[in-house]
C-alpha cells in the first residue's frame, strides 16, 4: 500500500518562506536598486520605464537650462 503524498496547505498562506534564506539578496538590492513607486494618478501616464525615463530626461534638460539663465541672467 502506498504512502499518501497529500501534505495539508494551510489555504490562506500564498507563499512559504520555511526553507527561505533571510537577506539572500540584500547587499545586492542595496547596492543597485533605486526603485521609485508612482502614484495611480501619475502610472495612468507613465505606463512604462521607458516613458517615465523620456521625461524625467527631458525635465532636466528644462531644469539645466533655467539654471544656465539663472547664472548668466
Amino acid at each position: 500500500m502506498k504512502k499518501s503524498t497529500n501534505k495539508k496547505v494551510n489555504s490562506e498562506a500564498e507563499y512559504d518562506f520555511r526553507v527561505g534564506v533571510r537577506g539572500k539578496y540584500a547587499k545586492r538590492y542595496a547596492k543597485g536598486t533605486n526603485l521609485v513607486p508612482l502614484e495611480p494618478d501619475v502610472a495612468k501616464i507613465f505606463t512604462s520605464a521607458q516613458s517615465v525615463n523620456e521625461s524625467l530626461r527631458a525635465l532636466a534638460g528644462i531644469i539645466r537650462l533655467r539654471e544656465k539663465e539663472l547664472i548668466a541672467g
